[in-house]
């Protein structure tokens, strides 16, 4: 709920003119009234309409700076007429009239064009630009036409008045890393690989990486699916990353590396939070020592996630692209908490980006480490790509073993489909949950996989203890659930089957249930603040720590996340960092991510929304997948990505759906 004096946002009619404050209707909507912690908002102007928080707003100063923002970031396809020059028309006319020196035939002529952009132009910035001019020339046209007879300047127009700007769409918006997603498919569709790679890079380094491994919440915001099925997001970023690889180009950074600036940051971990903060600290010309306690590059990609999903020499490529900016690695570097107060003193910041290492326990009955078949989840995938990977360690080989996987999420799927790989007799998951959570919690591709290759899926299912014979597991004990509705219509609870217990003849049992972090590393006397979770807390805005200088991003701040989430956090936390290095310890958040904020808080996808003016039913490409009993016996690749003339066809069902937002305040 937001206290507005007028607003159409989203099809709202609330108009408090000539109300006392105290009778104002408020908006559905989460608006931004205050723009950040020192300023309240005078407006927000967008897609899909106009909300005033202020009486004294300039209303035609506001249309007219809101014009002139679709110069800036229409980014205009060229595909159509209307949206190439009806932008700059609208312009002229607005400013004509804000300034004073219009008619009444310009009027006529903005209305006119607004409502020809609406329904001819391709993209969705100039289809919605002229929405909150029409709003406003509908409800306020006493203030146009004021400055039209009056032949004056509208009431603010030489005033300074701060109109921040930013263009976004919904698969962005829902990118934790805010991939300038339709760039990237529009440079696929003009055969520009270089370009789409880029544009990815902007905000995502790891591009090899999250167009393999992610699970694309991009997808669940896409508007293509209000018409027919998401854009298969995913596989056209990975075109880029594999057309600079495969052609041996160098690096297509997404800009010049700047000056050097004396400045150095050390950065503990090499996982995807650690790579991200290298990577956009030196492009600001910011030095970076990223050290590693395993003798590997990677972190968890590269030591938890298989080979058959995430190819090494791929996501080498990744690591390099962030080597090449001048970025010094150090493996086999355990940080300890004297480490640490050595960095603190040594570097003009630190980042903590550890990841949670250490798994969590089943919490059933007779769970104990000692037990021979008792395995963690991250000690079996450590063993299973240290060796696939690197040729580290000895071979794991399960031939005519039971392995029983508890979990529901990425890193259980990981575990069932390594054992099928390492030949095991049975293998098993089970999970509390039902079938529909665990795609959710991972892809429906990785679930189907995992069955097709023959994991045994046990929903509604715990353990309740381990048997062993002289710390031998020998088998399971399972409780079975099922799901009763709360009769006040709440979550629907598991409860226990009595009599359905049942027992599994099992080898070994892996938790996959969670992780925590190690974090010793962190010297006691600094006393940073933690979470209930044990992780390191931050606001979760610039992901400084209590402790000033030291900052933290990715699972040890926040728990086990998805890798293109760490790298949202860190890719915020080096903006903040580069700041707070240059200019003495200061901490800001920059307005594009304040408005960044603004709008993921506001909902940027409508899923209620009706499209018109496309072309329905067009197919989802899909990529070629090798076939089950081939991939069940190697590691190699199993998703081969598209096609030239698939990926083309995939990328021509995007709407290229920019929407552009304005605050002033």
């Amino acid at each position: 709920m937001s206290k507005v004096f007028f607003s159409t946002w989203r099809g709202e009619s609330i108009n408090n003119v000539d109300k006392a404050d105290d009778a104002w209707e408020e908006s559905a909507y989460n608006l931004p009234e205050q723009y950040n912690e020192h300023s309240s908002s005078k407006a927000f102007i967008g897609w899909d309409g106009v909300a005033l928080f202020d009486s004294e707003v300039d209303v035609v100063r506001l249309a007219t700076e809101y014009a002139a923002q679709y110069q800036v970031y229409s980014e205009a396809c060229g595909r159509c007429a209307p949206g190439r020059w009806g932008g700059r028309i609208l312009y002229d006319l607005m400013d004509k009239i804000a300034r004073g020196e219009g008619t009444m035939q310009d009027m006529d002529h903005l209305k006119e064009v607004s409502r020809t952009m609406q329904t001819t132009s391709k993209c969705e910035s100039g289809k919605t630009v002229p929405t909150p001019r029409l709003d406003l020339m509908e409800h306020f046209e006493a203030d146009f036409v004021r400055c039209i007879d009056e032949q004056k300047p509208s009431k603010h127009y030489d005033e300074s008045v701060n109109y921040i700007a930013k263009i976004t769409a919904p698969c962005t918006d829902a990118c934790p890393a805010h991939v300038d997603i339709p760039g990237y498919i529009e440079g696929v569709r003009d055969l520009r690989f270089d370009d789409s790679l880029k544009a990815t890079r902007q905000t995502m380094p790891l591009a090899h990486t999250c167009g393999r491994v992610c699970p694309h919440p991009c997808e669940d915001e896409c508007r293509r699916t209000n018409l027919d099925e998401p854009i298969s997001i995913m596989a056209l970023k990975r075109l880029g990353a594999d057309y600079e690889t495969d052609h041996g180009f160098g690096f297509f950074h997404p800009e010049e590396k700047k000056p050097d600036t004396g400045k150095k940051v050390a950065v503990i971990g090499a996982g995807p939070a650690g790579l991200t903060t290298a990577y956009y600290l030196a492009l600001e010309g910011i030095h970076c020592d990223v050290f590693e306690e395993l003798p590997v590059l990677g972190g968890e990609v590269a030591v938890g996630v298989p080979e058959y999903r995430m190819p090494i020499d791929k996501y080498n490529q990744d690591i390099e692209a962030v080597r090449d900016l001048g970025v010094n690695f150090i493996v086999n570097a355990k940080v300890t908490a004297d480490k640490m107060r050595e960095y603190e003193k040594e570097y003009d910041a630190v980042m903590v980006a550890t990841g949670t290492r250490i798994s969590k326990k089943v919490r059933c009955n007779n769970e104990r480490p000692e037990i021979d078949g008792y395995w963690s989840a991250i000690e079996m995938l450590d063993q299973v790509n240290l060796w696939e990977k690197y040729g580290i360690g000895e071979e794991v080989d399960l031939t005519g073993k039971t392995v029983v996987c508890v979990g529901g999420g990425f890193t259980s799927m990981d575990v069932v489909r390594c054992s099928i790989r390492a030949n095991a007799k049975k293998v098993y998951m089970i999970y509390r949950r039902d079938e529909k959570t665990i795609i959710r919690n991972t892809t429906y591709e990785e679930y189907h996989e995992a069955v097709e290759e023959g994991v045994e899926f046990l929903f509604h299912s715990a353990v309740e203890e381990m048997v062993d014979e002289n710390d031998v597991l020998k088998s399971l004990k399972i409780n079975k659930f099922e799901l009763v509705p709360d009769p006040d219509g709440g979550r629907a609870q598991l409860v226990k089957i009595e009599g359905a217990d049942y027992s599994i003849d099992s080898d070994f049992l892996i938790p996959a249930v969670s992780q925590s972090a190690d974090l010793d590393l962190l010297p006691e006397e600094w006393d940073i603040e933690m979470t209930s979770w044990a992780t390191i807390k931050t606001n979760g805005k610039d992901y400084m720590t209590s402790r000033k200088g030291i900052f933290a991003s990715g699972d040890c701040e926040y728990g086990p996340m998805t890798i293109v989430n760490a790298v949202g956090q860190a890719k915020r936390a080096a903006s903040v960092m580069a700041r707070y290095v240059q200019n003495g310890g200061e901490i800001t958040l920059s307005d594009d991510e304040i408005m960044e904020d603004h709008l993921r808080r506001m909902k940027v996808y409508d899923k209620k929304e009706k499209i018109t003016g496309w072309l329905p039913g067009l197919p989802r490409e899909h990529s070629e997948v090798v076939g089950v009993e081939e991939r069940k016996f190697n590691n190699l690749e199993v998703n081969l990505g598209f096609t030239q003339e698939q990926a083309l066809s995939e990328a021509d069902r995007c709407m290229r759906c920019y929407y552009i937002a304005m605050v002033a305040y």
